[in-house]
């Protein structure tokens, strides 16, 4: 980033869902933290059970409310999650990566899915169904451990984060989730760290758990410090060691 604050959106990805090859998804799988320790072999006996789709840009993967039959992984691209707000709109609560898992089945306690997945970029992503997932568990029971790892560590950050919500300031909260993001999304641009995601104020009130004037408010006093930039589908935490004193208070 030169220091001036760009109008015009970032470059976009192509427009047209391509394929995912052999190479990239035995890579994929064999990074996820459910499948780790697994032979090459048992990798690609998972491979062989799993579909994969392509998705544009803006598709969506699966709607709020559908059945929850499906395990997802996302091989390349990123997907928003947005959920059902109370004025039937939606809002942002997740930035899917490559290598994460999204999506959900009954056997992990929903019967619908909570939230839509929609692609922010062109992507492809691994499917599981029901019927796989529990093969794969019968066959694999470190598979099964790692599950249960893996639901008791997001349980503990979803209390965390509404811990973090119930204090603090406006400012500290958005801030925090900034830095969250940036774990995530964030491209290092020297001292700059870019998020090339497009972050609406309502996306910020409803992770933050405040309003959306007072996040405008708080991202304006946050710009006008120089701590950070925004523009058309970006955010850049220009200033992250200040922004970090800020989240920690």
């Amino acid at each position: 980033m030169d220091g001036k604050r760009r109008t015009t959106p970032l470059a976009r990805t192509c427009e047209v869902p391509h394929a995912c090859p052999a190479p990239l998804r035995l890579k994929v799988l064999s990074h996820a933290p459910w499948f780790a320790g697994l032979s090459a072999e048992e990798i690609e006996a998972i491979d062989r059970r799993m579909r994969v789709s392509g998705y544009a840009e803006g598709e969506t993967v699966y709607r709020a409310g559908a059945p929850a039959t499906h395990l997802f992984i996302l091989a390349t691209g990123r997907v928003k999650v947005l959920r059902p707000s109370l004025d039937d709109g939606e809002v942002l609560v997740d930035v899917i990566t490559p290598g994460a898992m999204f999506g959900s089945l009954a056997a992990l306690g929903n019967s619908a899915c909570p939230d839509t997945a929609r692609t922010l970029t062109v992507s492809c992503a691994l499917r599981l169904s029901a019927e796989g997932f529990r093969e794969v568990l019968r066959r694999h029971p470190g598979v099964a451990l790692a599950v249960l790892d893996d639901m008791a560590a997001r349980l503990e950050a979803s209390q965390q984060a509404m811990r973090r919500l119930a204090g603090g300031t406006v400012e500290q909260r958005v801030a925090a989730t900034l830095l969250t993001l940036a774990g995530k999304l964030g491209e290092p641009r020297g001292d700059t760290v870019l998020l090339q995601v497009p972050l609406t104020r309502s996306d910020l009130a409803a992770m933050t758990g405040t309003t959306t004037e007072s996040v405008s408010r708080t991202l304006s006093r946050l710009r006008r410090d120089g701590v950070v930039s925004t523009g058309r589908r970006w955010t850049a935490l220009t200033d992250p060691a200040r922004l970090a004193r800020i989240a920690r208070g």
